[in-house]
């Protein structure tokens, strides 16, 4: 608080009721907030300056605004505190966030959340996507060893939209085959998951997103999809077909894709909860889902909280 902020709040003193100023009291004497202070100390930083990327060296105290610590960078002379340039900047009610990364942890419905942290349901919507937009792009860089492939499929959908591009669908309906949103998931057996939505299920668009994250040494594991065989043939990648309609589920005792299909199947069921997700958010939902994880029993509301900063640790820290 500034000094003049702090005079004129004592200025006020005068008018204070006796029930207000006994509410004081008990204010005053009560511990600090242990919210806000967890916050604060996960909230320290930055690491770097977010405007010209100098290194902490170049970073010097310069004073405090709302709260946090601002700093000035040597190279560009601009200020920032750990939130800018994080999708957290401009955000208030920070003592709350924490309380909303546990409401992300259990996975309850935006009014749940809103209930849970004393914000209106708008103002948890927000936030919800706000704390995943940063998460939305953590997932595995390279992937190596025996690694599984396959494909899962989400109906498209505009919810929370007044205007459709189509005929409305009754509530739980059915759509064409050309309405499913395809969504890759590649899992190698050290648990490192990524998954991609894409824009068309052939082997130009799969292969443009397995290309850089599979090792060259790597074996991939798929069913016995035609798609993928043109995909090895593209990559140069070692390829195992496992013919799935033919009642065939393990090969060699060790070629199989049981661990991305158990993927899909829990991330289909944790996603039902939401009773559809809207297309264009769906990459935040995966995201959410990949954080959840990595980091399974191990997860807190501080780790959500880094996520959502964008600072992700090491995947040999997160993965059980």
């Amino acid at each position: 608080m500034g000094h003049s902020d702090f005079a004129e709040l004592l200025g006020q003193l005068a008018f204070l009721t006796k029930q207000q100023r006994t509410q004081m009291r008990s204010a005053l004497d009560s511990p600090p907030n242990t919210s806000v202070n967890a916050v604060a100390s996960v909230l320290a930083g930055p690491n770097v300056c977010p405007h010209c990327q100098a290194p902490a060296e170049q970073l010097r105290p310069w004073g405090y605004s709302h709260g946090l610590a601002r700093m000035r960078c040597h190279t560009c002379a601009r200020t920032s505190n750990a939130l800018t340039g994080t999708p957290l900047a401009h955000l208030r009610k920070r003592e709350r966030w924490l309380r909303y990364g546990q409401a992300l942890i259990e996975g309850v419905s935006v009014r749940q959340a809103g209930q849970s942290c004393g914000v209106d349901k708008n103002t948890a919507f927000r936030w919800r996507h706000r704390f995943l937009e940063a998460a939305a792009t953590h997932r595995a860089e390279h992937e190596g060893g025996i690694v599984e492939a396959d494909e899962t499929f989400f109906l498209e959908s505009f919810k929370g939209q007044r205007k459709l591009p189509r005929p409305a669908r009754k509530r739980a309906g059915v759509g064409a085959h050309w309405e499913h949103i395809a969504v890759l998931v590649v899992r190698d057996r050290s648990g490192q998951t990524a998954d991609f939505r894409l824009d068309k299920l052939d082997a130009h668009h799969i292969a443009a997103v397995l290309r850089p994250l599979i090792d060259r040494d790597a074996i991939l594991c798929t069913d016995g999809a035609r798609v993928y065989q043109t995909v090895a043939r593209v990559t140069g990648l070692a390829h195992r077909a496992i013919n799935v309609q033919q009642g065939i589920r393990v090969i060699d005792g060790a070629f199989h894709i049981q661990n991305v299909n158990a993927y899909d199947s829990r991330l289909k069921e944790w996603i039902r909860r939401f009773h559809g997700v809207a297309t264009k958010y769906l990459e935040n939902y995966l995201g959410w889902r990949r954080m959840m994880e990595r980091y399974r029993q191990n997860i807190s509301p501080a780790a959500c909280l880094c996520e959502a900063l964008g600072r992700f640790p090491s995947q040999q820290l997160t993965q059980t």
